[in-house]
């Protein structure tokens, strides 16, 4: 198990236009060979954007892109004609496919918090698509098929116990909260790459919101 601390994250983004980006891999300008990628995992980003702020439209391809909010709501239009609101609890997916551009705004009145993860598709090239789940429940696994990989979403209260999959690779994030994994205290962004899971838990230590990824083989 491969534990990243919060304040080791790549600090990106434009401050001076509203936007504070915390990169866990390598990404745009910073180039790191020995943190490219965890699995399928090419990108763990957690985004802070300021009211008015965002991403110009810009273009993507061949890549998963799964993003939750953590606070406000977040504008999205793609070059497929998806426009849409995303607020805490929903779950966004743009699969690039082939290629499409989209733009990413806040255009409420509250500052914007958001964790975005990219992966990598078993296969590359097809046609892009779209969808968003509102409100959805906690435990409630979420299939990216085009990655070969699931997303558990886990709202723990105090001492509550949740298992890790037991799966040949496992990427968690901590949204919110502190929690235990094995014997290690993890608190909002902290993440750990755990390789052969086997018998983990997560604990509770305080109500806490993770993101598990069940990466396969």
């Amino acid at each position: 198990m491969d534990v990243r601390r919060s304040g080791e994250r790549y600090r990106g983004g434009d401050p001076e236009a509203g936007i504070e980006s915390r990169h866990a891999f390598s990404f745009g300008t910073f180039y790191d060979p020995d943190n490219l990628r965890f699995g399928p995992v090419l990108a763990c980003n957690e985004e802070r954007l300021a009211p008015g702020a965002g991403f110009d439209e810009h273009p993507h391809s061949h890549t998963e892109i799964i993003t939750w909010v953590v606070q406000g709501e977040l504008t999205h239009r793609d070059s497929t004609g998806h426009a849409t609101v995303v607020r805490p609890g929903d779950v966004q997916r743009l699969s690039s496919a082939g290629g499409v551009r989209h733009e990413e705004r806040n255009e409420g009145t509250d500052p914007l918090v958001f964790v975005q993860t990219w992966l990598t598709p078993l296969e590359p090239g097809g046609e892009p698509s779209y969808e968003i789940v509102h409100g959805i429940a906690d435990a409630t696994p979420y299939d990216i098929r085009a990655a070969g990989a699931l997303l558990h979403l886990r709202r723990l209260i105090p001492g509550e116990r949740t298992a890790v999959p037991d799966a040949g690779r496992v990427y968690v994030h901590v949204v919110q909260g502190e929690v235990r994994l094995g014997d290690s205290d993890l608190g909002p962004g902290d993440s750990a790459r755990i390789t052969d899971a086997s018998g983990l838990e997560l604990v509770g230590i305080s109500a806490a919101e993770v993101l598990v990824w069940d990466l396969g083989d």
